[in-house]
């Protein structure tokens, strides 16, 4: 069958949506690193509803470990179709943005190249948690980080996107080109300032003239949000059936889409308001109300839901219990610890999650929201923990979430089968809890990790016996049994 590509847009049947200007005439003004679906469904998206107003702001997709976007998009022109969908049926959109793809491991010279390059004005990044090489308990450069230790030792051939970052801003010192805005849409709290304090910390470790060059640097805070499932064979199959040619890697996702930022850019930006993109002074509110109730609540549902047997998420929330559980979640003890939102419904906003959470149109496995929990933790769970312990108020279900994952994460489930468990610690946690069946001893084992936990939930002698207590009620009744005393 054909590929998608310029030269088959023509072909595509007339229902199909499809860039409003000529993909030919883009040029590239943004990097961004971590060429995921996620940022194909989102900034991508946005930035391809106003490209027409401004031709120069395309995308160079760069992917930091596998060439597996490049070899599917490149032959594509980098389009690609954004099918968006729910229960009232489906949308396909060929989207248009992404102009150019690179590999970094396989050619770091030309990704350095392409960040230097003058018209490249924006650097924006999707490299999950975990790719910022930070402690995620303190925010604060993991310098022993072994991909740190590399990039310090070899400026000129970087491997995290921390290096990255610093070599390209330190050519544009050098060339005296003004620096790129970094603007993360990653889920860390308050994470254009994350960004900018590992980023400057590496800097003053390789150079205290390129730190001070650094500390000039426009890093503005976002908040986004949109559910994005992994695509899968059948996906491929379907839209090849309804574009009548192969897209080799289509994005699946739902209506609702969200993006909120901090208007700081020197070097000026797409027009992301005409797509709906909101510009606020402050989106620290923003932020914290997603990641408590979206991300906290993805999280809970996911490992309970996996240890219960539940492909997706709405298989998740139609087990008893679950609803019920997520609903009392975000309302009892999420929403209480959130500051005020003048103007914003907020019981409206949990019920539209809810609402999302069950789309049926989204295979959105629990075993992908599952992945690098060590990393999503500190954000999504316990740092409303923390808010609620200094309340003095309950927070069972928020512990029943992280015991959730301390069952996940030790890597067998219920029926003692192998979980393939994705995080950057899992032989970390393989050998602390080692032969260990009781669970004081997990929990012990689990709070010795204090780059995840802090010193102050690691040494709380409540806090500690909540955990137990959840849990001691995974490990006696197992997950489905313990969600339906929620029913």
């Amino acid at each position: 069958m054909t590929r998608l590509s310029r030269q088959t847009l023509g072909q595509l049947p007339k229902d199909v949506g499809r860039p409003n200007y000529d993909p030919a005439r883009v040029t590239v003004g943004i990097v961004h690193l971590g060429i995921g679906a996620f940022h194909r469904a989102h900034q991508a998206a946005f930035t391809d509803a106003v490209l027409a107003q401004d031709p120069s702001w395309g995308i160079c997709g760069v992917s930091l470990r596998s060439p597996e976007t490049r070899d599917a998009l490149a032959p594509q022109d980098g389009l690609y179709t954004l099918k968006v969908q729910d229960g009232d049926g489906e949308e396909l959109q060929v989207i248009g943005s992404v102009v150019e793809l690179l590999c970094a491991p396989e050619d770091p010279e030309a990704v350095l190249r392409r960040m230097a390059d003058p018209a490249t004005r924006i650097v924006s990044l999707t490299i999950t948690e975990k790719g910022y090489c930070h402690n995620p308990a303190t925010g604060t450069l993991d310098e022993n980080h072994p991909d740190i230790v590399h990039d310090l030792e070899n400026p000129g051939q970087p491997r995290s996107a921390i290096g990255f970052i610093v070599e390209a801003l330190a050519r544009r010192k050098s060339a005296g080109t003004a620096p790129f805005t970094l603007l993360t849409c990653d889920n860390l709290p308050s994470n254009g300032h994350v960004l900018k304090r590992v980023v400057t910390r590496f800097a003053e470790l390789r150079d205290p003239a390129l730190a001070a060059f650094v500390r000039n640097v426009a890093s503005p805070s976002t908040m986004v949000d949109r559910i994005v499932p992994a695509t899968t064979d059948s996906d491929r199959s379907a839209i090849a059936a309804a574009l009548g040619v192969e897209d080799a890697w289509p994005v699946m996702t739902e209506p609702f889409r969200q993006w909120v930022i901090e208007d700081d850019f020197p070097l000026g930006r797409p027009a992301w308001e005409n797509a709906g993109a909101l510009f606020a002074d402050d989106v620290a509110v923003f932020e914290m109300m997603k990641l408590r109730l979206l991300n906290g609540s993805h999280s809970t549902l996911a490992y309970l839901g996996y240890l219960a047997g539940a492909e997706t998420v709405a298989d998740a929330m139609a087990l008893p219990g679950m609803e019920a559980l997520i609903g009392g979640l975000m309302r009892e003890e999420v929403s209480p610890t959130l500051p005020p939102l003048p103007g914003f419904d907020l019981a409206a906003y949990r019920a539209e999650l809810l609402q999302r959470f069950r789309n049926p149109a989204l295979r959105h496995r629990t075993w992908q929201i599952a992945m690098d929990g060590s990393q999503k933790l500190p954000q999504r769970l316990l740092g409303t923990i923390r808010d609620r312990l200094k309340a003095g108020a309950g927070y069972d279900r928020l512990a029943l979430g992280v015991a959730a994952w301390m069952r996940y994460a030790r890597g067998v489930d219920e029926a003692g089968r192998p979980i393939d468990v994705r995080d950057p610690h899992a032989a970390r946690i393989a050998e602390l809890t080692q032969g260990m069946g009781a669970p004081e001893g997990i929990v012990a084992a689990f709070l010795t990790m204090t780059d995840v936990f802090g010193t102050d939930l690691s040494e709380s002698a409540p806090f500690r016996l909540t955990l137990i207590n959840a849990l001691t009620r995974l490990f006696e009744k197992g997950s489905a049994a313990t969600l339906r005393d929620y029913v």
